[in-house]
């Protein structure tokens, strides 16, 4: 980020974001308005955040406008452009995503695919949108949220690990053409963290040595990386876990490794392995 323009100057005024109603979204918006920014909250749940935008307005004196909508619906985009047609947008945080646990065989189809149009074709058709206006105005920035599980294929979580690699990949490729434009991109992979989405799933992450962070430190970490690097995985013991199991171990065995402490952690969703499968 150019340093003769402050954080307000080159992400502002507005920033999206969406998933804002609750957890890592709810925590971004928080932080970004603590920074100045004006904030366009998206989440489907129009009285949470409802609630979120109240409170930003109160609490950092800033201006926030509340998005409902559903990103899985075909022309969601619209209703964006719409909404934010009158509006610079210099900040676009892709947080929203869903997720499922399950052998992938046992969820819905419906599911899987809504997990590729929330968790890819939305982030997708955002940045393609805003990316090009931050382009013309020759500042700004994008953020898409990947996760650890997005570094090999992760069982259980199949699907969602595989939409959230896609999201890691396009933001570094995004880097590397945006990064002459005055455009900051980033992958951003955290790992377990304390939010309502996590304990949903019921997670037992009490029977693998698997701290969880908490939203507030993992989105510091996101912001201060903007602009400073194409990708970053969150937390030490997170980016520790990474370089085992891309550096050290083999690739089927960080797959395996991954896949056994999925099935600790969440072993009511997890499928018995045979013992010829084990030395497979």
């Amino acid at each position: 980020m150019p340093s003769v323009l402050s954080f307000e100057q080159h992400y502002g005024p507005w920033a999206l974001v969406t998933g804002a109603a609750s957890g890592l979204g709810k925590e971004c918006t928080n932080q970004l308005a603590a920074r100045g920014l004006h904030i366009v909250a998206v989440d489907v749940n129009a009285e949470k955040l409802q609630k979120q935008v109240l409170f930003l307005q109160q609490t950092y004196h800033i201006q926030a406008r509340t998005l409902v909508l559903d990103l899985s619906t075909p022309d969601f985009l619209s209703e964006v452009q719409q909404a934010t047609s009158d509006l610079e947008i210099g900040l676009l945080a892709n947080i929203a995503g869903l997720s499922s646990v399950g052998p992938l065989l046992d969820v819905e189809l419906a599911t899987l695919q809504r997990q590729i149009m929330i968790n890819c074709l939305a982030p997708l058709n955002l940045s393609y949108h805003f990316g090009r206006l931050m382009r013309t105005r020759g500042h700004g920035g994008i953020i898409f949220f990947s996760s650890a599980s997005a570094l090999q294929g992760t069982a259980l979580v199949t699907n969602y690990a595989a939409t959230k690699a896609y999201n890691l990949i396009l933001a570094e490729g995004l880097w590397d053409e945006l990064r002459g434009a005055g455009i900051d991109v980033l992958g951003f992979a955290p790992g377990a963290t304390n939010t309502p989405g996590f304990h949903h799933a019921q997670p037992h992450y009490k029977a693998i040595p698997m701290p969880y962070m908490e939203p507030g430190p993992t989105i510091t970490e996101a912001i201060n990386a903007l602009g400073k690097t194409p990708s970053k995985i969150a937390g030490r013991s997170n980016r520790a876990a990474a370089f085992l199991t891309t550096r050290i171990l083999s690739r089927k065995q960080a797959i395996k490794m991954f896949g056994d402490n999925m099935r600790k952690l969440y072993p009511q969703h997890a499928q018995p392995i045979t013992k010829s499968q084990k030395h497979s």
